[in-house]
């Protein structure tokens, strides 16, 4: 529920959810359009199937319980990389490398000295990533993600108010430009 949509306005959809739906089983018995109803307003509805669609695999092959292991988070209708990792590391309290745009950004200008990510997750940028996390990932991820979302934003960040200033490659090579971002083409529908 929270990619892409802020935290304010997910919260109350997620207790009307839990209170309708406390287990990957009793969503999976939803219809679908029961499901795409009570998402509302949360956008992106595809979202909304494939969480019904996971929560039918879960019940189906592995007795109503969400998988603890990358790889059979991975398997699972909608869940990449980004989802198997917050899951281990948010739900299951499991070491896992939690990358969003937030976090890559801080971690490209504190490490790299780059103003943003490249577009696509490289290996080599997963890869430090899994140096960096600590033991106790879910604080640490939680963390990050709220430092890019409020201190070192992808525009006008607060640099001065940032806890990795000192350290901040971006910043001790004197905020190089990088390359600018791609814009996304309008749709028109």
């Amino acid at each position: 529920m929270l990619q892409q949509t802020p935290v304010n306005r997910v919260l109350p959809k997620w207790h009307e959810w839990m209170e309708r739906w406390p287990s990957p089983t009793h969503l999976a018995a939803a219809a679908s359009s029961d499901v795409i109803k009570a998402w509302d307003r949360l956008g992106y509805p595809r979202r909304a199937l494939r969480l019904h669609e996971s929560a039918q695999v879960i019940s189906q092959h592995h007795g109503g319980e969400v998988p603890t292991t990358y790889e059979a988070l991975l398997a699972l209708p909608g869940v990449g990389d980004y989802t198997a990792g917050a899951i281990l590391s948010f739900a299951f309290g499991k070491r896992a490398v939690v990358l969003d745009t937030n976090v890559r950004r801080v971690i490209n200008r504190w490490h790299v000295g780059a103003e943003f990510p490249t577009t696509s997750l490289s290996k080599a940028e997963r890869a430090l990533a899994e140096e960096l996390i600590p033991e106790r990932s879910a604080l640490w991820a939680g963390a990050t993600m709220e430092l890019g979302a409020l201190i070192c934003t992808s525009k006008k960040p607060a640099c001065e108010e940032c806890p990795l200033r000192a350290t901040c490659a971006w910043r001790c090579a004197g905020y190089p430009a990088g390359t600018p971002m791609r814009t996304q083409g309008k749709w028109h529908g």
